[in-house]
């Protein structure tokens, strides 16, 4: 028996990042009913060429009338439609009246319902920092969790730590933690005395997260893990997770952590693993979510829109 997947779709879930675009069929209840991704990241899309490859990708799910929700970085300066940062604090209600709306012709009825969602702003003190696409994963940690009051942490290239306060985000910082580790295992001295692609270990990581914490910070402490190889102390492939340990330790150190808190980690299995390790050696606890808390929380945007508009 066929089945009508216009029909049963009640949202079309897209996230589309600098390197890679994905994309969920959602029904009503929240099920995912199907999957897709295509290395076709805004950075391969040429000028112009959004609406098109928009639809290669996703016009077959596309029901005249349906919503499509977008996230990540199609709403910035280099994707499809400049969406403006919403500012914290920010909940469904303040993204939702963001919502950039896109003219989306259909072949066949109702034109859908396309919109690319904003991402956040807040201010650290005198200087401002921003977020794309993490902003849809945290709402929707929240929606599975059940969690609305806490810390919640994406580890990443750019990682986030972002406060939520009553289903609200109030704020939140980025720490280049990722890029870095990537110059310095890829550009530095230390490339040629550790082995990058070497498997995790924890004793290793863990040595360098409590390195960390001692005083003298990264830029002193990075040079151990040359003096360590310089004098026979640790080998090539723990060395590239003493070296995460390090940068990671560094990010957990200026967070002035406290025991009690559990911390919602939403990411790569091998990366909130890590996290999850290091927050452990701080004492703080953790709980780690994946990539079904993009879909989760899309789903509850587009839900909230609808009780918007009753």
């Amino acid at each position: 028996m066929s089945v009508d997947t216009k029909q049963e779709t009640a949202l079309v879930a897209v996230d589309w990042g600098t390197s890679s675009l994905r994309g969920a069929r959602i029904a009503a209840d929240g099920t995912v009913l199907e999957e897709k991704s295509a290395p076709r990241g805004i950075l391969s899309v040429p000028a112009g060429g959004f609406p098109s490859a928009f639809q290669d990708e996703f016009g077959g799910w596309l029901a005249p009338g349906g919503l499509c929700l977008i996230s990540g970085m199609a709403g910035s300066r280099q994707g499809w439609v400049e969406a403006p940062y919403c500012p914290c604090p920010a909940g469904f209600a303040e993204l939702g009246a963001k919502l950039a709306w896109l003219d989306v012709p259909s072949q066949d009825g109702a034109s859908p319902r396309v919109a690319i969602v904003p991402g956040l702003c807040c201010n650290q003190d005198t200087t401002p920092d921003v977020m794309r696409g993490e902003e849809v994963q945290i709402f929707g940690a929240m929606r599975l969790t059940g969690i609305n009051t806490g810390s919640f942490v994406l580890p990443g290239t750019h990682s986030k730590w972002a406060t939520v306060e009553h289903g609200r985000v109030t704020g939140f910082r980025t720490y280049m933690t990722g890029e870095f580790y990537a110059l310095l295992s890829q550009h530095s001295i230390l490339a040629r005395t550790l082995k990058a692609d070497a498997p995790f270990d924890e004793t290793a990581f863990a040595q360098g997260v409590q390195r960390a914490r001692e005083p003298g910070g990264l830029l002193h402490h990075a040079f151990s893990a040359r003096t360590l190889s310089l004098f026979e102390k640790m080998e090539p492939g723990p060395l590239a997770s003493y070296l995460s340990g390090l940068v990671i330790g560094e990010e957990l150190r200026t967070r002035h952590l406290e025991t009690d808190i559990e911390v919602v980690l939403i990411g790569s299995p091998a990366l909130t693993q890590r996290y999850a390790q290091a927050l452990a050696l701080h004492g703080a606890g953790s709980r780690s979510l994946g990539s079904e808390a993009t879909w989760a929380g899309l789903h509850a945007l587009a839900g909230s829109l609808a009780q918007g508009a009753s």
